[in-house]
């Protein structure tokens, strides 16, 4: 599990720092810091299920309004046939980089997840 937690630390770092050119790194630059510093207080053995859990949902209310709202995970979808959203790193149409987004946010939800379900199981 540790090492586990230090990949995904190091990972929500190189996200963050990758948000740097976003038009709104504002919001994502601490959305992937926060969930790098549960990481690695997990690393360290100091796991806080209260912060996870508030992680979790404050990303899983975004990722709905992400996967709902007009160039959406839904408009992906339906209007542009789940079109590749990985082609190019410059999202040059909205739904690329409001289902990438969303995806991001689905990692970030997974990886809080199991370090909440480890940390209730080790207690």
């Amino acid at each position: 599990m540790k090492f586990f937690n230090i990949f995904f630390c190091v990972i929500f770092i190189i996200f963050a720092g990758l948000q740097y050119n976003d038009p709104d790194p504002y919001v994502w630059m601490p959305i992937y810091l926060f969930a790098s510093w549960c990481c690695l207080m997990a690393a360290r053995q100091r796991f806080y299920r209260r912060w996870y859990l508030v992680g979790i949902a404050v990303y899983f209310v975004y990722a709905l309004y992400l996967f709902f709202t007009k160039d959406g995970v839904i408009d992906w979808m339906s209007q542009h046939q789940a079109e590749n959203i990985a082609q190019t790193m410059k999202a040059e149409k909205p739904w690329i980089e409001e289902t990438r987004e969303f995806f991001g946010l689905f990692i970030c939800i997974a990886v809080l997840g199991i370090n909440y379900f480890y940390s209730k199981k080790k207690s």
